[in-house]
C-alpha cells in the first residue's frame, strides 16, 4: 500500500519495541509496518498481551520504538524529545480512552477546553471552540454539566469532544466502549461513524469483533506481529 504524503497520515516501517526488566527482555512489537491514509477508519484487534496497547502508545507519541521509524504526516517523530512529542500529541492527535479521564470538578465545556489551555488559546476562543465541539457530539445542552451529572455514554461523548477540539490529524480511541452498556456503545460507535464519514481519520483499539467491524479496515496483532489486514465493516 502506498500513497503520497498529501493523503497519508502515518507510516510505520519495521517498528519494534523491546522492554527490559533486569536481564530479561520482552519483545512487545516485532517489525510492524503499515500505513494509514487520511480519512481512514482503522481497527486494531488483538488478545491481551498481543502488543496492541504498546502499538497504541507509539501511534499516540506516548512511547517511542526501540527500532524502526514512525512518521506522522510525513514527519519522523522517532527521535524527537519528550517536549517535542508532547507538542505533537497536543496539536495533532486526539485521544479517547476507556476510562473517559474527565476532571469531576469541571463542567463539560471546561473539560473539553483543557487541551486549548496548553496551547495558549485565549479564554474566549477556548469556550467558543469547546461549545462547538460539544454541539458536534450532540451535547450542546449539557455544556455546564459536570461528569457526575452525565451518563457514561454522555461522558464518553464529552471525551470525544475534547479529542476533537484541537482539530487533530488523527483520532486515537483505546477501547472507547469498554465501560459502556449496549445502548451507549451504539451511540458512541454511531458518532465515530459520523466523524469518519465527515473525513476524520480514526484508529480504534478493541478486542471486540463487533466494534472492530464498524471500521473500514482491521489490523490484527498477535505476539507483537501483524497477522493480516482485513477490509470489512460498514465502510467496506
Amino acid at each position: 500500500m502506498s500513497a503520497s504524503w498529501g493523503s497519508q497520515i502515518l507510516r510505520l516501517t519495521e517498528v519494534s519495541k523491546t522492554y527490559a526488566t533486569g536481564s530479561l527482555e520482552v519483545a512487545a512489537l516485532r517489525e510492524v509496518s503499515f500505513t494509514v491514509e487520511a480519512g481512514e477508519y482503522l481497527a486494531i484487534m488483538g488478545p491481551s498481551g498481543s502488543g496492541k496497547s504498546t502499538l497504541m502508545h507509539i501511534l499516540g507519541c506516548l512511547d517511542v520504538p526501540t527500532s524502526g521509524v514512525y512518521e506522522l504526516a510525513g514527519q519522523d517523530v522517532t527521535g524527537l524529545s519528550e517536549a517535542e512529542l508532547a507538542e505533537i500529541r497536543n496539536a495533532r492527535i486526539g485521544f479517547v480512552f476507556q476510562q473517559f479521564n474527565l476532571l469531576p470538578t469541571l463542567s463539560a465545556w471546561r473539560n473539553v477546553a483543557l487541551p486549548l489551555c496548553y496551547s495558549g488559546t485565549p479564554a474566549a476562543e477556548r469556550r467558543e471552540r469547546a461549545v462547538a465541539a460539544l454541539e458536534r457530539v450532540g451535547l450542546g445542552d449539557r455544556i455546564d454539566h459536570r461528569p457526575g451529572e452525565l451518563s457514561g455514554g454522555q461522558q464518553q461523548r464529552v471525551a470525544i469532544a475534547r479529542a476533537l477540539v484541537t482539530d487533530p490529524s488523527l483520532l486515537l480511541a483505546d477501547e472507547p466502549t469498554g465501560n459502556l452498556d449496549s445502548a451507549s456503545t451504539e451511540d458512541v460507535l454511531r458518532l465515530l461513524d459520523e466523524l469518519n464519514d465527515s473525513g476524520r481519520t480514526i484508529a480504534l483499539i478493541t478486542h471486540e469483533a463487533d466494534v472492530a467491524a464498524r471500521a473500514r479496515r482491521t489490523l490484527r496483532i498477535r505476539d507483537g506481529r501483524l497477522e493480516d489486514l482485513v477490509t470489512s465493516g460498514v465502510g467496506a
